[in-house]
């Protein structure tokens, strides 16, 4: 059969046309070129992006603040004053109260303790009621009856009768008032030495209305004496 290998030889040539055109089409087509590729050709595009360059720090600000202040600012500073004026007040107000409740509760002790002193001591056995309106009744006495003298009379005799009743119907009392009222006028060295001058005279012419009333005393007694003897002689003669 010699015509087989002649029939395998015609069929491999389609064949083989074929793979040739088929390696043409898949291999690509490329230039050969005399020189070295540049860089520019296989240069790729990273696939992170590149980190981003770091900036110089700024220099401080050397601008000077402003002079002026804000809004705000102001404000704030009216707030704060008010407070504080608002404070300063209310203690002022308040040291003032509490002074003012001091001394009135200063009065009052002083008051209660007043009276309390001027009160007679339990042994005394002194009562007020009955006492006052004895001293009272003489007082008005002693204006009734000089009610047609002058104004020094009338101003003096009802002052010393009442003085007298007092000092007689309450003496303890009397003298609790006297050291009141010495303690009062103390605090005036005036009228302290007027009184101390006063009283002195007042007294020595107490003494000396004393002895006086002694000595006439005396002298009435010896008359009345002399008078006795001498009528008893007179009696002893006619018998």
């Amino acid at each position: 059969m010699p015509f087989i290998p002649i029939l395998r030889k015609r069929a491999a040539l389609p064949i083989a046309a074929s793979l040739f055109a088929g390696t043409t089409l898949l291999i690509p087509k490329t230039t050969l070129l005399a020189e070295a590729p540049s860089d520019s050709v296989h240069l790729r595009k990273p696939i992170y992006d590149a980190p981003a360059p770091k900036k110089a720090p700024s220099p401080p600000s050397t601008t000077a603040p402003s002079s002026h202040p804000t809004p705000t600012d102001r404000l704030a500073t009216q707030i704060r004053s008010a407070r504080v004026f608002l404070y300063a007040h209310t203690q002022a107000a308040e040291a003032r109260l509490n002074g003012f409740m001091t001394h009135a509760l200063h009065l009052e002790s002083s008051f209660t303790s007043t009276i309390a002193s001027l009160a007679p001591p339990p042994q005394a056995n002194e009562h007020l009621l009955p006492g006052g309106l004895y001293v009272l009744v003489a007082a008005m006495a002693g204006s009734i009856a000089t009610r047609n003298r002058n104004i020094l009379l009338r101003a003096s005799v009802p002052l010393a009768v009442g003085v007298g009743a007092g000092w007689m119907v309450l003496p303890y009392t009397m003298r609790n008032v006297g050291d009141l009222v010495w303690g009062w006028e103390e605090k005036v060295p005036v009228i302290a030495e007027n009184h101390l001058r006063v009283r002195g005279a007042a007294e020595e012419a107490w003494r000396q209305a004393i002895a006086s009333a002694e000595t006439v005393g005396k002298w009435a007694d010896e008359r009345v004496r002399e008078s006795r003897q001498m009528v008893e002689g007179w009696v002893k003669s006619g018998r």
